[in-house]
């Protein structure tokens, strides 16, 4: 007999209670609050619209020094018959070890039987073996910090798209920047524009979160990388990372399918040195008004 949507629900929220009591500690286990109610209400009524895939992180302890290693997880609605979205992260990772870490991780979770619940395991197998990456990338991260003492990079990304409206969306987006230490901005409405800046492994991980698994259209149009002997902060463009929601107009139906005033976003761009970025998003030369 096939599977449905509601059964793998009442699973997902049977799973989230374990780790619950896994995980009672404040900070251990983050979820936001509306996730599990929406489910709930879809649960009482499943003739209704499908509630928002259930997303959320456990930060774990690894090894005596008590590192942290963060597991993200975003599940499917299918889940557990299908694969669930994990990544592991840590501060204490570089990229590569990052990967590496990662594909094992996925590698351990695709030969689990198909239709079993695997996040409980995945956590397990997190960390049972975070710890020889950690331990690696102390090592590498002292070399490197002799050879290259006081250099760092600045990274800036510059990202189209159709156009940004939803309000889940738009915290993830926020919630991300902030969580990552990065500056710059979110123009919404259509189109949509984010720029980000900070460093590099930062900047590539925001924009992994933000797409996956499916934001479609969507694109990176420029990255700009400056390296410098000080501090990144000096290089910034942006203090902080702005809601940008300028003028709008056009067809202010049921889909809010209006178009931002982008004479105020390329007075905008110029304010902060990046007119030049008008043309690289849209193809077109930005020209201010005479107003």
């Amino acid at each position: 007999m096939a599977v449905t949507v509601k059964e793998c629900l009442e699973l997902q929220l049977l799973e989230v209670e374990m780790l619950l009591s896994m995980f009672p500690k404040r900070g251990e286990f983050s979820l936001d609050e509306d996730a599990v109610p929406s489910i709930q209400r879809y649960l009482r009524n499943a003739e209704g619209a499908l509630p928002p895939q259930l997303e959320y992180r456990i930060a774990l302890d690894v090894g005596q020094a008590k590192a942290k290693v963060e597991l993200q997880v975003l599940l499917p609605h299918m889940y557990p018959q299908v694969a669930p979205q994990l990544f592991a992260r840590s501060d204490a990772l570089h990229r590569q070890q990052q990967l590496q870490l990662n594909t094992g991780l996925m590698s351990h979770i695709s030969s689990l039987d198909s239709g079993d619940l695997c996040v409980c395991e995945a956590v397990q197998w997190v960390k049972d073996n975070s710890l020889p990456f950690l331990e690696s990338s102390k090592t590498s991260s002292e070399c490197a910090s002799k050879e290259v003492r006081g250099k760092e990079m600045l990274h800036r990304m510059w990202i189209y798209s159709h156009h940004i409206y939803r309000q889940e969306l738009r915290k993830k987006i926020f919630d991300c920047a902030k969580k990552l230490n990065l500056t710059g901005f979110c123009l919404t409405g259509k189109p949509g524009v984010i720029c980000v800046e900070g460093l590099r492994e930062n900047c590539e991980e925001f924009w992994h979160d933000i797409r996956y698994p499916n934001w479609k259209h969507i694109s990176c149009k420029h990255v700009e990388s400056i390296e410098t002997e000080g501090s990144i902060d000096n290089l910034r463009l942006f203090r902080g990372f702005e809601d940008l929601q300028f003028q709008a107009h056009g067809d202010y139906g049921l889909r809010n399918d209006y178009h931002m005033d982008l004479g105020q976003f390329l007075e905008f761009l110029k304010q902060h040195q990046s007119g030049h970025i008008f043309q690289i998003l849209f193809g077109v030369e930005g020209k201010l008004s005479d107003n």
